[in-house]
C-alpha cells in the first residue's frame, strides 16, 4: 500500500492534535491517541474511551450526562484532586470492565505515603430506580458551585435500570466534603437499578461511607471495604437489592485531610435505615415509609478495631446497626472484633420488623466483640448476650437460637491471618479465609428455603459456612487477592 502525503501542512495539523491531546483529555466525544497523562476537568457528553496507556487526573466535578457511556479500559489509573469527583448521571452509563489482573484504579492525586481519606470526592452512579422519600431528593455533597451543581436522584420508576458495569474497580482515599458533613462517599449507589452489574470492588480509606445505597434495587458480588472514617456499608431510602461476600475491615480511627472534611463521630460496621429520620425531607410516613428498606446482605465477614479502641467503645463501634424502620435480610455472616456490640436495633419500628418476617438475621456469628472480650460478648447493644466469649445466632419472624460455639473461639482459631495492630496488611499478614478448625466453616444455613429463598432469587444462594469465604472453593477460593490494595497512605 501506498499512503500519499498531500502537504506539510497536514503533518503539521496531525503534529498539533496529538500535542494538544497529551496535555489535555477534555474534548467530549473525541478520543485521542494514548499518551502518557491527561486531565480530566470537564463534563463529558458523548461516548469516549480512557485508555490504561494513560494516567489521568480529575481536576473538577465531571458528570457523565446522558445518553453517554464512559468506557474505562482495564488497568486505567485515574487520580483524582481536591475539589473533584466523577459523577454518572441519570440516564449515561459507565463500563468500566477491569480484570483481576489489570484493576482499574480511582486514586488520590497525591504522592503515595501522603495520601489522606478526603482527598477527592468518589465515583457517584445516579439512577432511575425507586426510593423512599417523595418530593425533590438532592444528593448529599452536590450543590456547592456552578461546577457541582445539585443533583436529584428522587421520583424514579425502575428499578430495573441500568447504570452499566463496575468489575474489578478499586476507590481510593476518596470522600472529600464540600461542606461539613457533606461528604461524597467512596462508592454511591443513588437509585440504581439492577440492570448494573457490580462486581469485585474496593473502597479504601475514604473519610465517608465506603459504599452507600440510596433506594434503587442494584445487586453486588465480591465487595472489600479496607479502613474508612465512616461507615463501610450503608443502605437506606428503599434499597431492595443484594449483595453476597463482603468483607470490611478496620483496624483504627482514620485521620483526614485538612480541610477535606467532618470524621465521622459514630463509624459502623453497617449502617441501615429506613427512611432517613422521623422529620427528614420526604418521608411521609416517617419510619414507615414505603417501599420499605428491605435489603439482603449474604456472607459477610465484619472486622473491627477491637475492644482497646476506647473512642469507638463510647461512639459507633457496633458490627450493624439496624434503625429508623430498616427491615432486611442478613444471612451466614460472621462480626468480629467490634468493641461495643454485634447489632444495635435502635427503634421499635425496626423491631417490629422481625414479628412481621420483614426482619431476619439468620446464621450470623460473633468473635471477639464487646468491651471485655472472654466474658459474654453482647450480641445486642444493651440487650442480650452470648452464653459463652462467642456464639452463633439466628433471628427469625420472632424466634431466637442463641447457641454457644464448641471450644474457644477467637480471632485466632476463626481467621488465617488477620492483624491486631494498626499496620498496612500484606498478603502474607491478612487472610481472612478460615482456619481448619474454625466453626464458620459450618454452621451456614444450608439452601436458603421460604421468604429468604424467594429474596435471594438466583443471585443469592445459601451456604453450609459462615462469612465471606467459601472453604469449599465455590466462591472463587482467596477472591479477594490479586486485584485489592491494603495501603493507609
Amino acid at each position: 500500500m501506498t499512503v500519499r502525503i498531500r502537504s506539510l501542512s497536514v503533518v503539521a495539523a496531525v503534529t498539533a492534535a496529538i500535542a494538544l491531546a497529551a496535555c489535555s483529555d477534555s474534548d467530549n466525544g473525541v478520543d485521542p491517541v494514548p499518551s502518557g497523562a491527561a486531565e480530566l476537568n470537564a463534563d463529558i457528553i458523548a461516548n469516549r474511551t480512557l485508555h490504561a496507556e494513560t494516567t489521568y487526573t480529575l481536576t473538577n466535578f465531571v458528570h457523565v450526562q446522558a445518553p453517554a457511556t464512559l468506557t474505562i479500559e482495564p488497568g486505567t489509573t485515574i487520580k483524582g484532586r481536591t475539589g473533584s469527583a466523577l459523577f454518572i448521571m441519570r440516564g449515561a452509563k459507565i463500563n468500566a470492565d477491569g480484570r483481576a489482573d489489570a484493576p482499574i484504579v480511582l486514586t488520590s492525586d497525591q504522592a503515595v505515603g501522603s495520601r489522606k481519606p478526603g482527598d477527592w470526592g468518589g465515583l457517584v452512579l445516579i439512577g432511575s430506580g425507586i426510593i423512599n422519600r417523595a418530593g425533590v431528593v438532592l444528593l448529599e455533597g452536590t450543590g456547592s458551585s456552578a461546577a457541582n451543581p445539585t443533583i436529584e436522584y428522587g421520583n424514579g420508576a425502575n428499578n430495573a435500570d441500568n447504570s452499566g458495569v463496575l468489575r474489578y474497580v478499586r476507590v481510593e482515599f476518596a470522600g472529600f466534603g464540600v461542606a461539613n458533613d457533606q461528604e461524597l462517599n467512596s462508592f454511591t449507589f443513588a437509585a440504581v437499578g439492577s440492570g448494573t452489574v457490580v462486581d469485585h470492588v474496593q473502597a479504601l480509606g475514604g473519610l465517608d461511607d465506603a459504599f452507600e445505597w440510596f433506594g434503587g434495587a442494584v445487586d453486588a458480588k465480591y465487595i472489600v471495604s479496607y479502613e474508612t472514617a465512616d461507615d463501610h456499608f450503608d443502605a437506606a431510602e428503599g434499597y431492595v437489592g443484594r449483595v453476597q461476600h463482603m468483607i470490611a475491615f478496620q483496624s483504627t480511627i482514620l485521620t483526614p485531610r485538612a480541610g477535606s472534611g467532618v470524621l465521622s463521630a459514630d463509624p459502623q460496621g453497617f449502617e441501615v435505615d429506613g427512611c432517613g429520620s422521623a422529620t427528614a425531607s420526604g418521608c411521609s410516613q416517617g419510619y414507615n415509609s414505603t417501599p420499605l428498606n428491605i435489603p439482603m446482605f449474604a456472607n459477610f465477614t465484619m472486622i473491627g478495631t477491637g475492644p482497646n479502641n476506647t473512642v469507638q467503645a463510647t461512639s459507633g463501634g457496633n458490627g450493624m446497626v439496624l434503625r429508623r424502620g430498616t427491615g432486611g435480610y442478613y444471612v451466614n455472616g460472621l462480626i468480629a472484633r467490634w468493641p461495643r456490640a454485634a447489632i444495635s436495633l435502635r427503634d421499635p419500628e425496626t423491631q417490629a420488623r422481625i414479628g412481621t418476617g420483614d426482619l431476619v438475621l439468620r446464621n450470623i456469628s460473633v468473635v471477639e466483640t464487646g468491651v471485655t472480650p472472654g466474658t459474654n460478648a453482647p450480641v445486642f447493644e444493651g440487650g442480650t448476650a452470648c452464653p459463652a466469649a462467642n456464639c452463633r445466632f439466628t433471628i427469625d419472624q420472632g424466634a431466637s437460637a442463641i447457641v454457644a460455639e464448641a471450644g474457644t473461639v477467637t480471632m485466632g482459631t476463626t481467621f488465617t491471618a488477620i492483624p491486631v495492630t494498626t499496620v498496612e496488611p500484606t498478603v502474607a499478614t491478612i487472610d481472612f479465609s478460615l482456619t481448619a478448625g474454625s466453626a464458620a466453616r459450618t454452621g451456614g444455613t444450608g439452601a436458603f428455603t421460604g421468604a429468604v429463598a424467594t429474596k435471594g432469587s438466583t443471585v443469592v444462594t445459601g451456604t453450609t459456612y459462615r462469612g465471606a469465604w467459601a472453604p469449599d472453593g465455590s466462591a472463587g477460593g482467596k477472591w479477594w487477592q490479586g486485584w485489592t490494595n491494603y495501603a493507609q497512605r
